[in-house]
This record gives C-alpha cells, structure tokens and sequence, in this order.
C-alpha cells in the first residue's frame, strides 16, 4: 500500500535516523508508521490509537513489520499514555490529525504534553501537523 502524497511529505520531513525510536500517535491504519519502520534499521516504532479498530487494521496490515520486529501496535489514548517496559525512550514522536495536540481537544493536550515528554529520550523532539508539512512542538 502506497503512502497519501500527505503523509509521504510528513514521513519525509521526519528527521529520522537508522536505530531510532519513534513514537507515532493516532496511528489509525499504520500506513506512516510501516514508511517509518522501513527506514529505522535496526530501530523500532510504536504506533498507539485510540480506536480499537484503527488497531486491528493497523496490525493486520503491519504483519511483516511486527513480526520482523521493527513495529509494534497498541491501543492506547495519548493523555493517558505510559510506555510499558521495554517501550521507551523514544528519540522522535509525531503526530498528525490528532486533536489532543492540534488545538481541537485542549484539556486533552493539557494532559498529552507531560505524557509525551516523560516518555521522550533526553534530546528527543515531538513533531505534528500544521507546518510544511510538519512543525516541531516544544516539550
């Protein structure tokens, strides 16, 4: 499955690096994270959603990059996310059309933006949607 011309822009703006860790919220059917995956080496992504459903599809299509090791999926809503063992540090996490974290849903994010930084790797950086095509949010 080939990537939207929206999301190829936002996998190619990603500053990723071979051996990363990486962090994608709102996953829904893993379509960016399976583009990360293929460029991490020996690095591995996280790709979490709310939607029990966006999982099940997420990790039906992403049965290669799961089982390979370079992918993993959960559900899990980001203002109440913690890594479990094993999960974290993460070096880069991103985002995109997640209301906790583009101003839809601000209590949301009020409570998103700790989470995400307690899970960060020291240097990590978050980046979402709303640049071109991406820009980088303080945490």
């Amino acid at each position: 499955m080939s990537l939207s011309p929206r999301l190829s822009a936002v996998v190619d703006a990603l500053p990723l690096a071979p051996g990363m860790r990486v962090l994608e919220i709102g996953c829904g059917t893993g379509a960016a994270a399976r583009a990360v995956a293929a460029r991490l080496g020996t690095g591995h992504i996280l790709a979490i959603d709310r939607s029990a459903k966006a999982v099940a599809q997420a990790r039906a299509a992403s049965a290669a990059d799961i089982a390979a090791g370079r992918m993993s999926v959960r559900q899990a809503a980001i203002e109440d996310f913690e890594p479990r063992p094993g999960e974290g540090p993460f070096d880069l996490v991103f985002a995109v059309r997640v209301g906790a974290l583009d101003g839809r849903h601000p209590e949301a994010g009020r409570k998103a933006i700790p989470r995400i930084a307690a899970a960060l790797a020291p240097g990590g950086r978050l980046f979402i949607d709303g640049g071109d095509p991406l820009r980088e949010v303080p945490v």
